[in-house]
């Protein structure tokens, strides 16, 4: 009885795993036809190549359109913030294009999920767990043995992101991928503050207050030797492009192109409910928090 029972578990799981087989080879091949329809685009507007395979929002169409149009020495990416990395930035970048990675993340569970996962030995991919801080990003970084001259360096922490991209000293990737808060609005370069143990809902209940404002990112981003070349149309992910390797079809834009209030409701009430806030009310709530300027090193009230 036992056997029979084992033996018909393991069709159930059989039959489960082509299924996702079979829908990820679906997925690829949807990915494989938008790039070939994008190539058709004569559009300059990163926004235009948008589409989704395994990113968040339309980050894979804009990676392949940025990738297909600036030269890549080392196909090699690092992203740290993926969770199991089933939805990421640059999976379906390993997955079509082959290319190399590095990906880190805080949880344990998160980590060991993607490393008995298929795509952890089909595919080039190192991960570690760590907390990523200003102080050790450098050594984890260096854990990747990667080329320093990277194809795509992507940062999302939900945290100080800002100060964690301040802070990286060996690595000089040719494409970016940073998220910004949108909800801190354009007018003021402002980041939080830093912290070891930043967590985001930790800090805040309302789970709103992380990160750092698009002009903040511009600010550090241009020191680094990078020019903002667009933005996700969800508003959150900017993407940068390193100087020597902007041209006619990749351009620079500016502050007022590229930014977008995010549409996103993923505001919380002190017991972690989500209250669904929109537009100026998101802001209302995390008011009063203080916030660091960049520009000047001052601390500010939101």
């Amino acid at each position: 009885m036992f056997r029979k029972i084992s033996l018909k578990l393991r069709n159930v799981y059989r039959i489960l795993a082509n299924s996702e087989k079979r829908l990820e080879d679906l997925y690829l091949n949807q990915g494989k036809i938008l790039i070939e329809l994008g190539r058709m685009k004569l559009s300059s507007k990163l926004q235009d190549y948008e589409f989704k395979i395994f990113s968040q929002w339309g980050e894979d169409g804009i990676i392949q359109r940025l990738i297909n149009n600036i030269e890549i020495k080392n196909k090699t990416f690092i992203e740290f913030g993926v969770e199991d990395f089933y939805e990421s930035n640059c999976r379906f970048l390993m997955m079509n294009n082959n290319w190399s990675g590095f990906v880190i993340d805080g949880s344990k569970e998160n980590i060991d999920r993607l490393k008995n996962s298929d795509m952890y030995w089909k595919y080039d991919l190192k991960a570690i767990t760590a907390f990523i801080t200003k102080t050790n990003i450098n050594e984890l970084l260096r854990k990747s043995d990667f080329d320093p001259d990277l194809g795509i360096l992507s940062i999302d922490l939900d945290g100080v992101d800002y100060w964690i991209f301040e802070s990286i000293e060996y690595y000089n990737a040719r494409i970016l991928i940073l998220e910004y808060n949108s909800i801190l609005g354009k007018e003021r370069s402002i980041t939080v503050p830093y912290q070891n143990d930043f967590i985001r809902t930790a800090k805040h209940y309302s789970n709103l207050y992380y990160g750092c404002s698009l002009p903040a990112l511009i600010h550090l981003a241009t020191k680094k030797g990078y020019q903002l070349v667009g933005c996700s149309s969800a508003g959150g992910n900017a993407f940068f492009v390193r100087n020597d390797l902007l041209n006619e079809k990749i351009v620079p834009i500016n502050l007022e192109e590229g930014y977008i209030l995010t549409k996103t409701r993923e505001s919380r009430d002190e017991i972690g409910k989500l209250t669904y806030l929109r537009g100026d009310r998101r802001l209302e709530l995390i008011k009063g928090m203080n916030v660091i300027n960049v520009l000047s090193g001052e601390v500010e009230k939101l």
